[in-house]
């Protein structure tokens, strides 16, 4: 798998849990206690995310990192 493909697909997951709570850019990252230029980058995929920071979001988002990634595994992810 490209490097780029699983950025990509990790922000898309990202933008997908915070459009469902309904949240803008700013106010998740307001909430994730992260920039909102760097939110909207690692929605793009243009941010090698850390695992520390994978972890601010996954928490803010009231998600567990399983079904943070549960799209990658093939699993179901819980509805928000």
């Amino acid at each position: 798998m490209h490097e780029d493909d699983i950025r990509t697909r990790f922000g898309a997951r990202v933008r997908q849990l915070r459009i469902g709570r309904g949240w803008s850019q700013e106010a998740f990252a307001d909430r994730a206690g992260l920039h909102r230029t760097y939110i909207g980058s690692v929605e793009r995929g243009e941010q090698n995310i850390s695992l520390e920071n994978i972890g601010k979001l996954a928490a803010t988002l009231g998600v567990s990192l399983a079904e943070l990634f549960a799209p990658f595994t093939g699993e179901a992810a819980t509805p928000p």
